[in-house]
């Protein structure tokens, strides 16, 4: 097929316009009757579709699978306000009106639709696959899926101070918000023993390393309270697609033991790194073996039948 370049579309969400990227497939390779597999690729906290998605979706446009990224309501190049604030309700619905433009993307097949996510977005991919027939392929990369874990995980990395300090700000933040008043503003990565929403060692130089230009080093304090909540690990259950779980061992964000649980529950593939929440990503030791399986992965389950 004739190599298209990379061209930025648009799509509404619950009236709210959200901007997008699409990595046209450089191959037939995956293609069937109706047209080639479509993904869409859900980023983590606070990320913009500029920040390390890039070499990703080429990989996977090389396989033969069309790439959607997109931007989050209020963050990036989308539109929404407040801006720099997590809904996670808000995003999930941004990811399914992202899988409804990207299945009216020419030459693809509308019921072939892949999701891709990594952390925060690999726990909405499993949430919006679950029970849909028209999601052929899932990965869920370093995922994020359940926040009464994702708590535990922090209080062995941060002092009992830290923690309540954190959830101070997000009451401050919410309560403010309620009342009308501008909400709490916290960096997403900072040093250790500073504020923020990731302060682990090696966190801020790991995000900024891969941070695009859009990508902006702030978020509403309330993200503690917003995340705390959040269980997409209890929609595993219920995928109906091959999927594969990638894990960091050594994850210090997103619990490596709740991401096992929650493969398990619905029956996905698993592979295992031996590294941190960031080492699958560009540049990183890990980031080579995990697109190299992804696309190994994929290629498998999206090749079209013979005969």
């Amino acid at each position: 097929m004739t190599e298209t370049a990379l061209s930025t579309l648009t799509f509404t969400s619950e009236g709210v316009v959200c901007e997008a990227d699409h990595y046209p497939a450089r191959s037939d390779a995956l293609a069937g009757p109706r047209g080639r597999p479509v993904m869409v690729m859900a980023h983590g906290l606070s990320c913009t579709r500029d920040t390390g998605l890039a070499p990703f979706a080429e990989a996977f446009a090389d396989a033969g699978i069309d790439v959607l990224t997109f931007d989050y309501r209020g963050f990036g190049t989308s539109g929404g306000t407040p801006r720099q604030v997590v809904s996670l309700g808000g995003q999930l619905a941004d990811l399914r009106a992202a899988m409804a433009a990207a299945a009216r993307l020419d030459g693809v097949d509308p019921d072939r639709i892949v999701l891709w996510g990594d952390s925060l977005g690999g726990g909405h991919v499993i949430s919006a696959a679950a029970g849909r027939p028209d999601v052929a392929a899932v990965v869920a990369m370093v995922p994020m899926v359940d926040g009464w874990a994702a708590g535990r995980l922090a209080a062995q990395h941060h002092t009992a101070g830290q923690l309540v300090g954190s959830t101070v700000r997000g009451l401050r933040s919410r309560v403010g918000s309620a009342l009308g008043r501008e909400r709490t503003m916290i960096p997403v990565v900072a040093r250790p023993g500073e504020v923020g929403a990731l302060t682990v060692s090696g966190a801020l130089e790991d995000l900024t390393s891969i941070a695009g230009p859009t990508w902006r080093n702030e978020i509403a304090a309330d993200v503690v309270l917003e995340v705390g909540g959040r269980q997409p690990a209890k929609d595993a259950a219920r995928m109906t697609c091959p999927w594969l779980v990638q894990i960091a061992d050594f994850d210090r964000s997103a619990p490596p033991q709740a991401a096992a649980k929650a493969a398990f529950a619905g029956r996905a593939e698993v592979r295992h790194y031996p590294g941190d929440h960031f080492d699958l990503f560009p540049g990183k030791p890990c980031h080579e073996a995990a697109v190299r399986h992804a696309v190994a992965f994929l290629r498998r389950h999206l090749a079209p039948a013979a005969g």
